[in-house]
Formats: C-alpha cells, sequence, structure tokens
C-alpha cells in the first residue's frame, strides 16, 4: 500500500500526497481494503486554506514515526470537505454525538472496518501540550481497544444510527416571531453578530433579518443587519487593501481574523450588502461591495475554468496572515495613515498591525498599501471551483445589478452563467472535479440562480432550465421516507447512513432552498410537503434551522395569495420590457419583485 494522492485533482489532497501517510481516497477500494484486512479507519477531513490542517499536517503526517503508526495500525483516508460535503456533515455530526460539542477542522475520526465512527477530534498536537494528548498516544489507545473490542464497537452500527437520525413532529405549523426574538436576545448589541468570541458571520441569518424586516419594516430586525455589516465592513476581518473578508475573528470585536478568504464566505457578503443597500443606500457600503465585487473578479478566477475558486489559504511562506498584517516600520512614513487606520508602533496581533479602520481610507493611502503588499508572496490558491458556490455568485451579480444597472453587472451574471452551463451541465450535473458526483445544494444553489436570472431577464430559457433541473433534483434527492432532500444522490449513497441535513452552515440549507424555488416555479404539492416536514424539525431544531423561517414564511406567503408568482404578472412583465426597452426594466421588475425574490 502506499500514498495514493497525487492521482486525486483536490489541492487540498495534493498538499499532502508526498506525506509518509499511506493516504487513501475516498472510494469502495479503499473500503473493502479495512474490511479485508479488519483494520479500522482513520479518516482525515480539511481543506486547502486551513490553518490547523497544515499545522497538524506539519507536525504529524509528515512525521516517519507517527506515519508509520497510522501505516501499521490503520487504513488512512484523506478526504476535502469541500469536494465531499457529505461526508463531512456525517462524520461532523458523529463527532458532535459523540463529544456534545461543535466540530471544526482538521477532523479526525476513527471508523470500523464498516466505515461506521466510534470516536473522534479534530486537531491532536505531536506531543500532549493545550491541554491535548499526543496524537500518538491516541494512535496507540485506539488500536488496542479496536484489537480488544472489536466486536462490541461493530455492533455499535445500528444504537449510532439511530442517534445520528433526525427527529420530527407533526406540528403543522410555527410562528416565527418567537424563534426569531430568540436570535434577537443572543446578538451583540455592541459588536454586532452573536455575543462572544469566536465570531462567525452568520450570513443566512441576518439575509432573514432583512427578509422579515421586507415583510413587516420594523426596524428591531434591520438594526442587527446594519451594525454587523458596519463592523464587518471596518475591522480587520476586512482586508482594507485588497477586498474581502476572512473566515472568522477569534476574538468578539471581528478584529483578529483567521485570514483564510472563502468564497462562501465573500458572495454571501456581496449579497447581504446588496439586499441592505436595497433598502437603505449607503456610500460607504456601496464602496466595500465594489470593492469586493473586483476582488473576485481579479483574483478569484481559476484560470482552469474561467470560474470563481474556493478559497486563498490564511498562510504563505509557511506564517499565518503574513501576506495581509503590516510592522509599524513599514507603515510611520505613510503621510497621515494614523487618520485612517489605528497604528501603534506595539502592534494588535503579536507584534505586528491588523489594519482597523477609524475611516474610509483615501486612494493614495490605499495605493501605498499595495505598494507595500506586491513585493510578497500570495497566499495559495485553492483553485478548486463548485457549482454550487458560482451559482450563489451568479445570483449576487444579478442583485448588484439592481443597485449598480449602469454597471453591467447583468451581463457578466449571464456571461458567469454560461461558463457554469459548459463546465458543469452537460449530461451531469457534478459539484467539482468528478462528473459523477453532485449535491442537493448543487441543484439548488443552481435552480436559483437560472431563476434569478429569469425575474430579471425574462428570457424564458432560464425558468425552462429551472423546471428541468428542479425535476432532476426531486428524482435524484428526494427522501420519501424523511420528506425532504438528502445531500447526496439516493443511488450514490456510499455512507453508512443517509446523510439528511436540515441545519444551516455555511451556507442556507439546501432544503430552505429548495422550497423558495418550489414556490417561485409554482410546484404547490412538492411544496406543501416540504413545508409540513420542515415544520416537524423545525419544532426540534429552530436553533439550527433560521433560513427555513425565511422558507416557511414565504410559502405560507404564497398559499395565503400574497405575492403570487402568476403568469399572468409574467406575461405584463414581458410585454412592458417588450415595448418600453431594457432601459426600463432592471427596476420595473425589481419593483414587482421585491418580497417576492427572496429579499
Amino acid at each position: 500500500m502506499k500514498n495514493v494522492l497525487s492521482k486525486d485533482p483536490s489541492p487540498y489532497l495534493q498538499q499532502h500526497k508526498n506525506n509518509p501517510v499511506h493516504w487513501q481516497t475516498w472510494s469502495k477500494d479503499s473500503l473493502n481494503q479495512a474490511k479485508t484486512q479488519k483494520k479500522p479507519i482513520l479518516l482525515s477531513v480539511g481543506y486547502s486554506s486551513c490553518h490547523w490542517c497544515h499545522v497538524m499536517a506539519h507536525e504529524s503526517f509528515e512525521d516517519k514515526t507517527t506515519a508509520d503508526l497510522m501505516n501499521e495500525f490503520f487504513i488512512n483516508i484523506k478526504v476535502d470537505r469541500e469536494e465531499r460535503p457529505d461526508l463531512d456533515f456525517v462524520f461532523q455530526s458523529s463527532f458532535q454525538l459523540f463529544n456534545q460539542s461543535g466540530g471544526g477542522w482538521p477532523l479526525t475520526m476513527f471508523l470500523d472496518e464498516n466505515g461506521v465512527p466510534f470516536m473522534g477530534g479534530t486537531y491532536f498536537p505531536k506531543d500532549e501540550k493545550h491541554g491535548l494528548p499526543a496524537f500518538k498516544t491516541i494512535l496507540q489507545k485506539v488500536h488496542e481497544a479496536y484489537v480488544d473490542q472489536r466486536t462490541k464497537i461493530i455492533e455499535q452500527k445500528n444504537l449510532i444510527k439511530k442517534n445520528l437520525e433526525l427527529k420530527k413532529t407533526n406540528v403543522i405549523g410555527q410562528e416565527p416571531e418567537p424563534i426569531l426574538q430568540n436570535i434577537l436576545n443572543n446578538l451583540d448589541e455592541k459588536n454586532g453578530g452573536f455575543k462572544g468570541a469566536p465570531k462567525f458571520p452568520t450570513f443566512y441569518v441576518f439575509d432573514t433579518l432583512l427578509y422579515f424586516y421586507n415583510k413587516n419594516k420594523n426596524p428591531k430586525y434591520l438594526k442587527p443587519v446594519e451594525l454587523i455589516l458596519k463592523k464587518l465592513c471596518s475591522k480587520g476581518i476586512y482586508d482594507h487593501v485588497e477586498g474581502g473578508i476572512s473566515r472568522y475573528t477569534v476574538d468578539e470585536n471581528w478584529l483578529i481574523p483567521h485570514f483564510e478568504k472563502m468564497l462562501y464566505d465573500n458572495v454571501q457578503f456581496i449579497l447581504l450588502l446588496t439586499k441592505f443597500l436595497k433598502i437603505k443606500p449607503n456610500k460607504y457600503f456601496l464602496k466595500k461591495v465594489k470593492q469586493t465585487t473586483n476582488f473576485l473578479l481579479k483574483d478569484f478566477i481559476s484560470k482552469d475554468t474561467n470560474l470563481l475558486g474556493s478559497a486563498f489559504d490564511a498562510d504563505s511562506e509557511g506564517v499565518e496572515g503574513k501576506y495581509y498584517v503590516f510592522s509599524y516600520e513599514e507603515l510611520k512614513d505613510i503621510k497621515d495613515i494614523n487618520l485612517f487606520f489605528n497604528i501603534k508602533p506595539e502592534g494588535n496581533w503579536e507584534g505586528k498591525i491588523i489594519l482597523d479602520e477609524l475611516k474610509e481610507p483615501t486612494r493614495e493611502i490605499i495605493n501605498q498599501l499595495l505598494e507595500i503588499r506586491s513585493k510578497r508572496k500570495k497566499p495559495f490558491f485553492d483553485n478548486k471551483t463548485q457549482l454550487d458556490l458560482n451559482c450563489i455568485w451568479v445570483s449576487s451579480l444579478v442583485y448588484l445589478n439592481s443597485i449598480m444597472p449602469d454597471k453591467d453587472y447583468l451581463k457578466t451574471a449571464e456571461n458567469f452563467y454560461e461558463r457554469i452551463e459548459k463546465k458543469f451541465c452537460n449530461d451531469n450535473i457534478f459539484h467539482s472535479y468528478s462528473e459523477d458526483i453532485s449535491f442537493i445544494e448543487d441543484y439548488s444553489y443552481l435552480i436559483q440562480c437560472l431563476l434569478d436570472l429569469s425575474d430579471t431577464t425574462m428570457n424564458p430559457k432560464y425558468r425552462l432550465l429551472a423546471k428541468k433541473y428542479c425535476d432532476e433534483a426531486i428524482e435524484k434527492f428526494y427522501d420519501d421516507n424523511c420528506k425532504v432532500f438528502q445531500k447526496n444522490e439516493k443511488r450514490k449513497n456510499d455512507i453508512f447512513m443517509n446523510p439528511i441535513d436540515i441545519s444551516d452552515n455555511t451556507l442556507p440549507n439546501a432544503n430552505s432552498v429548495m422550497l423558495m424555488n418550489f414556490c417561485r416555479l409554482g410546484y404547490k404539492d412538492q411544496a406543501k410537503e416540504l413545508s409540513d416536514s420542515l415544520n416537524g424539525y423545525l419544532n426540534i431544531y429552530k436553533n439550527f434551522m433560521t433560513s427555513s423561517l425565511k422558507a416557511l414564511d414565504f410559502f405560507k406567503e404564497i398559499n395565503n395569495g400574497k405575492n403570487c408568482n402568476t403568469e399572468a404578472k409574467r406575461t405584463i412583465s414581458y410585454i412592458f420590457v417588450r415595448f418600453f426597452g431594457h432601459k426600463w426594466h432592471t427596476s420595473f421588475v425589481y419593483i414587482r419583485f421585491t418580497c417576492y425574490n427572496s429579499n
């Protein structure tokens, strides 16, 4: 057996191709090896821009002594979470079950020879520190436990599966107000976002608040959205030099980021800014959304596909944040920089300076900062193209066009969709590299972007395609027993259980997006069934289903005859565009669909 990762196109797996660990990919062959050899599986899940993934790799996976233990005792499988989100979901859920706490990356799970988890953790240090046991000790203990208790471990499969299965009630409907109020009660009224640290943007929460503000104009829903946007645009989580935001901050004031830049954060950041700007114009926010959009168009393009890649690494030249932070010596001679950024000789992070904005900097200041940064090596760029994220990007461009029609963002959106169609929509829809793997997220966001294009351009082809892919999604992913969509295709499931996910994570949950799609397409029966099912889950998992609140309310409004997408309205819109032209087109369409289009 040897390390086979050099054959896999994933940039994350390529980072580990020279490890002395005999890494395998998740496949029938590697799972069969575990069965044949009666060995447990060591499953390691991460992604290319994950800082602690790099740390564990350098400490343990590149260490021959550690690798020898791994190779002797386990079948070692490496997974890119962005390539296989279904695996990540199932085993993160398993971690949470075992440890009664949130997971993270790197995810380190131990599975029996049948691929069922029995123990797990996240980062383990090479040597005992931070209150964590040494990874080599863990390997030895797990091996001994498996040898001594193999039969018992294997027999617990049904118990684990039962505990991971989602529970549902027969509740028909719940009022969103108490759930929304609970969200508001847990928000940080000073710093924005949720209370405490670390701080993640959780865009789906604030998108839902915007939806309910648009519905009832209650300022309590708008105020926290404005606050978090002010913080995200001005604090250290934002890259004031080139644009875009980092994944999260370790502090409660949004100052000290983990510096990786993820596509899924930045497209949602653009969307939230744009939706807010439609409600309340703001020149400062407008400049930030322009800067971030230009950053994605300039630096996030994958040369392989001419679509957007996945992420920029947190590290460069082996040092976290080196590309993004400054020394006092670099900044002190820039005239008036203290007027725009909080600059101190001692720095604000490990003796270095993370830019913390006092007021919007001038173009001259930014150019001087760019000049300093231009001499540095850029972080590694994961050019992996993912269908779902590029579809959200298309939707964000459509929304941008509604506030800046002079920038031709609609044309850009259509151009990007053509690239998506050419790359991902031939014989089969697929997620990233493998033309045989797709997920409900790919279909849900593809349908959504097609409907956004349809509503704005009035081109009937987009709606027809949306219907086609919606029918495919039902056939491939809809679980008739649970009455929701599962993450991977039913016929291709290679996991010990069906990965059914109704909670929001980095993106709004695909089931909530599909409910919106059903409503927009006029799939009344399907919408009713999915709505009833999500309401049943909501009673138990309401703290994790924020985007479902919006979708369920949207269905309720449609079902009550409000904001209905009738063919008559669509015909009127077509006639309006036909005779008055696209000069009037954008403003008219967006007035008509202000609430309808999920705002």
